[in-house]
């Protein structure tokens, strides 16, 4: 059975206010978005509430006020033009209300999704993201958050024990196009498996968790924030860089990964089987998008994308 959700509306966001931060609870409020796991609900002109809407995604809450603190921290050095946005305030469940999780404050990124932005357009801020993720992948601590579908091995994915499950994936892909997907599958379970020590990972970095500042007057675009950090875990850096794929055309993809190596750790970037397995995570983020055209339709055309440019680069 699907899993229970709970209802998130202003009325429940301005109640929990009232309660917990009765100082923030006459902000005009409205819901900006409405997620796989939670709900966005902006607060004022410079704030955002961020509630898990069912209790799959309560522990990602949860972690992300354990790891952006730090994080935002050292992304902010690196690239201060780009929010990061690690809780300003943080609010628990609530009996009375009967809202069971924890949930957050964070600072409002005014601008586009970046799905919602043409491909072509994105690679004038790929020099950016790559700055972003090569700061992130630092060696993390051992109590960093777990996440068992994220930088993880490949190997030790259900899609390599079981080969019904990669099927069924592959069944969400036109007919012609299932022989090269599996072929990048394969060649990426077939790359050395990550042996370095495990590194930060935003876990998600797709383009509808990119916030995009339009340019005007004939500038570029620029990138104006990395949001929706529930998924941040350590690992194998190949599990961000997939979505290099998601994100970018070729000239914006050679733009990220160029600047991801310039920066990567120790000066030595990340090696060809870093990017076979990334590779082998971006058709994992490509299926995912294409399986739910009902739920999530503005997703699809992500993966529609990542797919095609997978293929025509590694098919």
């Amino acid at each position: 059975m699907p899993e229970a959700e709970i209802d998130v509306d202003v009325a429940l966001v301005h109640a929990l206010l009232a309660e917990q931060h009765p100082d923030l609870a006459g902000l005009p409020l409205h819901v900006a978005a409405n997620g796989w796991d939670n709900v966005m609900v902006r607060l004022g002109d410079d704030l955002a509430v961020r509630l898990p809407r069912r209790a799959l995604a309560a522990p990602l809450v949860e972690h992300e006020v354990r790891a952006l603190p730090a994080l935002a921290t050292r992304l902010h050095a690196v690239v201060p033009d780009v929010v990061v946005p690690a809780p300003v305030r943080v609010g628990r469940p609530s009996p009375a209300l009967r809202y069971p999780w924890s949930w957050v404050v964070v600072p409002w990124a005014a601008g586009a999704s970046g799905e919602s932005t043409p491909v072509a357009r994105r690679t004038a801020w790929a020099r950016e993201l790559g700055l972003v993720l090569a700061a992130v992948h630092e060696p993390a601590p051992q109590d960093a958050p777990a996440n068992p579908v994220r930088g993880v091995a490949l190997r030790d994915r259900a899609e390599a024990r079981d080969p019904a499950a990669m099927d069924e994936r592959l069944g969400h892909l036109p007919a012609d196009q299932r022989g090269a997907a599996r072929h990048v599958w394969e060649r990426a379970l077939d790359a050395p498996v990550f042996d370095g020590p495990p590194v930060w990972l935003h876990g998600d970095p797709h383009p509808a968790n990119l916030v995009v500042a339009p340019g005007r007057d004939g500038q570029p675009d620029r990138l104006a924030a990395v949001v929706d950090w529930g998924d941040v875990t350590s690992g194998d850096p190949a599990s961000d860089l997939g979505a290099l794929w998601l994100c970018f055309d070729d000239a914006g993809r050679a733009a990220c990964r160029a600047t991801v190596q310039a920066q990567a750790r120790d000066g030595q970037g990340w090696d060809d089987a870093t990017w076979d397995r990334a590779a082998g995570w971006a058709l994992l983020y490509a299926t995912n998008l294409l399986a739910h055209p009902d739920l999530h339709p503005r997703l699809v055309p992500i993966g529609q994308h990542a797919l095609t440019a997978l293929l025509a680069d590694r098919g």
